[in-house]
């Protein structure tokens, strides 16, 4: 039950970094144009992202354009645009592994071990997808503060960070996270079946008989309370089971002197008679 519950939490929060990785792949809010020093003027903001650059106007007036070449811009930008996707991509195939893997599903049923690898297997894709969200993320984030601070660059060119990156860097964090529960319910998952498989055998008693051909049998002697007056030998008065291992026959014996004694004297606690 906490391994399935391990890996509904993992998968939804999985699936909403992919969602929020979408979203901070496609929005072109990274970078914002910082109103400083003499750039003062709020009627216009610029803003940049990886795919398009757009410009606001305090008039209400949104103008968006995409990059013309793609050859034509920075590595980094480049880069970003490559892990982001990569990032996706993974997280769409971690989406559909663990479903096919997670314990509420039907698929893979009576599998055994495998249904839960194939859910350790979507967790560590949603884990690589968050590392790949992450990158570019942070490396835009460097960047931008890094050029803040540069004294050599104009005020009309800095930028500060955008809604995109706050975004990203949840959304990896979030997928990070539900990649690892998926891992931990997988573990929680094999050892829980491990020992179950070594722990299920019962205990059977060893008898006195040695291992061969011939049949093991146990002998036990219960007394009844009630014979045990004065002048009675109580220990005549015993019965004794005897129980074959042999599984040939189950035979009960009780012995006084040669005489043999009525069945009523003795507690048959066993059920085999």
């Amino acid at each position: 039950m906490a391994s399935t519950a391990l890996e509904l939490m993992g998968f939804f929060l999985g699936l909403l970094g992919m969602l929020g990785t979408l979203v901070a792949t496609v929005l072109p809010y990274w970078r914002i144009s910082a109103h400083i020093g003499s750039n003062i003027v709020t009627a216009v903001a610029n803003m940049r992202g990886l795919w398009m650059e757009c410009v606001y106007q305090s008039t209400g007036a949104f103008q968006c354009e995409t990059y013309n070449s793609m050859l034509a811009l920075s590595s980094d930008l480049q880069a970003s645009r490559a892990l982001m996707v990569i990032s996706l991509v993974l997280s769409v195939l971690a989406i559909a592994i663990s479903t096919l893997g997670m314990q509420c599903t039907l698929c893979l049923e009576g599998s055994g071990a495998i249904k839960s690898r194939v859910a350790g297997a979507g967790g560590g894709l949603f884990l690589a997808a968050g590392f790949m969200a992450l990158i570019p993320v942070a490396w835009t984030t460097h960047e931008v503060v890094q050029t803040f601070y540069r004294p050599n660059i104009p005020a009309s060119m800095k930028f500060e960070l955008g809604e995109c990156l706050y975004v990203g860097l949840a959304s990896a964090l979030v997928s990070i996270l539900g990649g690892g529960m998926l891992c931990v319910s997988c573990c929680e998952e094999q050892e829980a079946g491990r020992g179950r498989r070594h722990g299920g055998g019962y205990p059977y008693p060893v008898g006195g008989g040695v291992m061969g051909t011939g049949a093991r049998t146990t002998s036990q002697t219960y007394r009844n309370p009630t014979l045990q007056v004065g002048g009675i030998n109580t220990a005549s008065r015993g019965q004794t089971l005897v129980r074959s291992t042999s599984g040939s026959s189950l035979l009960n014996t009780q012995a006084d002197q040669g005489a043999k004694k009525p069945t009523a004297a003795g507690y048959d606690i066993t059920g085999y008679v």
